[in-house]
């Protein structure tokens, strides 16, 4: 096995994981928020609106989050630019929502990070390494079969 085939589904099911948890977080996140608003600081300035509806969006971030977690699971790079989206959307969201509760968001930002790292750094090798293999395989497979072709051409001529 390639150690460095290895090491991206490592990274793609560790960044899997940190979606699904930073998810799982912002939609705690949201639904305290929207619950119970005293939990967070009363002297909040958020760029626009109210904490009500910056609990709804980190809601709606959150649910993305864990959705995208589950879907980078399947290997898909579909799955996986949608988890880079979303993981970006929710570090920006969790960065707006920074006021409410900075050092909560400023970890759900980090945990986002993390996410995007591995989704970006090793996300493309698992499906370049899948590919030359295939290619390597066929090759094999092109090969084996040209040299029975020219031992079948060797037996007819004898």
């Amino acid at each position: 096995m390639d150690p460095n085939n290895d090491r991206s589904a490592g990274w793609l099911a560790f960044s899997g994981v940190v979606l699904l948890i930073g998810g799982l977080f912002a939609l705690i996140d949201g639904l305290v928020a929207v619950y119970q608003s005293t939990f967070f600081a009363a002297t909040a300035q958020f760029v626009f609106s109210d904490l009500n509806t910056w609990g709804w969006i980190i809601f709606g971030l959150g649910v993305a989050g864990v959705l995208s977690g589950l879907a980078v699971f399947t290997g898909s790079q579909v799955a996986r630019w949608t988890g880079v989206l979303v993981a970006g959307l929710g570090a920006l969201g969790q960065l707006l929502f920074a006021q409410a509760y900075p050092v909560w968001s400023l970890m759900i930002t980090g945990v986002y990070f993390l996410a995007l790292y591995g989704l970006l750094a090793y996300g493309g090798r698992q499906s370049v390494a899948a590919s030359s293999s295939s290619s390597d395989e066929s090759r094999d497979e092109r090969a084996s079969s040209d040299v029975s072709d020219l031992n079948d051409r060797t037996r007819r001529a004898a």
